[in-house]
């Protein structure tokens, strides 16, 4: 262990290490676990600031929007550049603290597309969450190597054991302890490293420094048994070692952590430590960052596609490689303008120079380079392979576009976000607030993917659609804080979807003369259902030429623009598979617009022969109760259609598991308190769409009626 607190400095951000001294990671976790006051620790411990910022005080650093440090949660994705000499040398983490609220996953989403590994932070008084197994669940989507940490051991409740069970039983059971908590709750003072059998102690007044003890007397009996049982999960993974353990050699012990790396890093093994985050055992974390998860060369060469050839291509983290690098972030900067934040896998990015943006096959040029602490900025000479950092000056590249050398082009897999499933209308407070929304609203489409704007044809209002009322509030201080555009959210609204149960076949064909040119668009279409979440297909089987080619696309455009307007209720429809096969046309007044319309008219007309049906979005919920409320929150439950799928007990409170339609969930938070004393909670994220029963239809036409 490295970094006594005399060696504190101040590290210039972009000193450059080696590629395999770096470390890409995210801190991960629901919410209140603890991200921010971990990262802000490491912040101290590792010299990158003097001063030890509090969630609780609203002086973190990485916390830094007014909106954050006002309620106390991470609300963006911040990033930051720390060094960590360990073993005598010294190391670059790239870390990106990310939230915990269910809203803004999508920060999440985007930074562990581009890390190499991460923390996942566990509130040790009740262990995995349900944000927790969203988190987990996306970096096994990426494939994102991971330790864990079980943070607020120090406070009433905080139970080690019992935490590191619920990761084995909901998360992997190959999750380990690789130390052991000195003390419990307020006693609680230092770790043990079950390898290297030391303690490691801190004075629970000062935290701050940590030295070198006795393992307790009481203790040593439980340190022989989870260390054995460590040291078989790392052996499992090495044959070698494995034989030598079965025949009762003793493993060396850089051996073992050797072992354990490469385990961590396949996927196959998640060391768990533990403690109180604001202590000095963050020191065993940043050593346990270091030697176990990756740095760039740890991981395969990233892949692509040649947009030139479409063949599949990929670059190692080598300078010396032709230039790819991700964009997964875009921030309006009121002092620079647009700031892309990007991943480099390889060659490198300087500024004054142009880049290609082979996703919109455009040349674009860079002003500056930046490294990024929070929301300051530290210019840099350049971005090498492995790193993560700003860049100045881009117009047109937006979040997943890839950037690349012009003679070696490469278009990297994008990033996905999650649909809007709320909406509210807008309504400015002003004329010149209404007059400066539009402008606005394009820089907050591009700065967050799960925001959307559209405007209803019917009343001609402006509605915003995000991923939750919380999401809608925040943007909506924002715009008023950032852009000073004031407005009003109207009642929150769902987003419906429309699809088919059945197959049918419609012709659509528009005629229309005039005193000139006429108009002649006809074509004949076929639609069936798509499994769910598959969205749109469109096929092609036109034989015969009986419709021009160049006719086809706008055949496709007008079935789309028909599918934002369902015939149940007027709400955009999914999972349809359209096939045009059949059709004619004029020579002299056939047009693309003629066929668009066509093509409309057609797919309406299928739709209502397809037993249509209205779906609604469901949620995944959790609600957390005292065991005197169990029955007032169940009966609550039932009244909202929610049908509960389990209940637990978790740290002496009744945890019920249910899935429940997001119309009944926009007052629940209220009567959950109401039913509960106060004493309720609740965690809801998005799970998926389901047909809307007979009875709720009805009223939902109804009220749309009224509408």
């Amino acid at each position: 262990m490295a970094n006594d607190k005399k060696d504190f400095k101040n590290s210039v951000a972009y000193t450059h290490v080696p590629v395999e001294k770096l470390r890409n990671i995210g801190i991960i976790a629901h919410i209140d676990a603890g991200k921010t006051t971990t990262t802000e620790r490491i912040l101290f411990f590792t010299g990158r600031q003097h001063d030890i910022g509090d969630v609780d005080e609203g002086n973190t650093t990485m916390d830094y929007l007014p909106e954050e440090r006002a309620r106390g949660v991470t609300i963006v994705a911040a990033a930051t550049t720390c060094f960590w000499d360990y073993n005598g040398e010294k190391y670059r983490i790239n870390l990106i603290d990310t939230p915990g609220h269910v809203d803004f996953t999508a920060e999440v989403e985007r930074s562990l597309r581009v890390l190499d590994g991460a923390v996942v932070i566990f509130d040790g008084k009740v262990g995995v969450q349900a944000q927790t197994e969203t988190v987990w669940r996306q970096a096994d989507k990426y494939n994102v190597p991971r330790i864990g940490f079980i943070n607020k051991l120090n406070l009433i409740g905080g139970d080690f054991f019992m935490s590191l069970k619920t990761i084995q039983e909901r998360l992997s059971p190959n999750a380990v302890a690789v130390t052991l908590p000195i003390g419990i709750e307020h006693d609680l003072h230092g770790a043990i490293d079950l390898l290297t059998k030391k303690a490691y102690l801190y004075d629970p007044s000062e935290k701050i420094t940590l030295t070198e003890g006795e393992i307790p007397e009481d203790m040593k009996d439980k340190v022989e048994e989870y260390r054995q049982v460590l040291i078989e999960k790392i052996v499992e993974h090495d044959d070698a070692l494995l034989e030598a353990y079965l025949e009762g050699k003793e493993i060396p012990v850089e051996e073992l952590k050797k072992t354990m790396r490469k385990a961590v890093i396949a996927g196959k093994l998640f060391p768990i430590a533990g403690g109180d985050s604001r202590t000095a055992v963050v020191r065993l974390l940043l050593d346990m960052i270091v030697e176990y998860l990756p740095s760039p060369l740890d991981l395969p060469p990233v892949v692509g596609t040649n947009p030139k050839t479409g063949e599949e291509v990929s670059r190692k983290p080598l300078d010396s490689e032709p230039l790819a690098a991700l964009v997964f972030k875009v921030v309006n900067d009121v002092h620079v303008g647009t700031l892309s934040y990007v991943r480099v896998y390889s060659g490198v990015i300087r500024p004054g120079t142009y880049v290609w943006n082979s996703t919109k096959n455009i040349k674009e040029r860079l002003s500056r380079v930046v490294l990024m602490h929070a929301d300051h900025r530290e210019e840099a000479p350049e971005l090498r392979a492995g790193e993560i950092g700003g860049l100045i000056g881009l117009k047109a590249s937006v979040t997943g576009d890839t950037l690349s050398d012009p003679e070696h082009p490469i278009v990297l897999e994008s990033i996905n976000f999650a649909e809007p499933v709320v909406f509210a209308s807008v309504i400015p407070h002003s004329k010149a607030d209404a007059e400066k929304l539009g402008d606005v609203i394009q820089k907050v489409m591009m700065e967050d993917p799960t925001i959307s704007f559209k405007v209803d044809n019917e009343t001609g209002e402006t509605i915003i659609g995000g991923m939750g009322q919380f999401h809608l509030q925040i943007w909506k201080e924002r715009i008023g804080r950032v852009y000073g555009v004031k407005f009003d959210l109207g009642e929150p609204k769902v987003a419906y979807r429309e699809s088919i149960e059945g197959k049918a076949e419609a012709e659509g064909k528009f005629i229309k003369q005039t005193g000139g040119r006429g108009q002649y668009g006809h074509c004949i279409i076929k639609i069936e259902p798509l499994p769910r979440g598959k969205g749109f297909e469109f096929v092609n089987q036109i034989k015969g030429g009986a419709i021009p080619n160049e006719y086809i696309p706008a055949v496709e455009k007008g079935v789309k623009e028909a599918m934002q307007t369902g015939v149940v209720a007027g709400y955009p429809m999914v999972d349809v598979k359209v096939i045009l096969f059949d059709g004619s046309y004029h020579e002299v007044d056939s047009s693309e617009a003629a066929f668009k319309i066509a093509g409309s008219m057609a797919f309406k007309e299928a739709a209502r022969k397809a037993s249509p049906y209205l779906l609604e979005p469901i949620m995944s919920i959790e609600v957390v109760t005292p065991e005197d409320y169990l029955g007032e929150v169940t009966s609550l439950l039932h009244s909202k259609r929610a049908q509960i799928t389990g209940t637990e007990e978790r740290a002496g409170l009744q945890v019920i598991k249910a899935l429940i339609p997001l119309s009944e969930t926009f007052d629940f938070a209220n009567k959950l308190r109401a039913a509960t004393s106060g004493r309720g909670d609740q965690y809801m994220e998005f799970s998926h769409y389901e047909k809307v029963p007979a009875q709720v239809l009805d009223k939902i036409l109804e009220k749309n009626k009224g509408n």
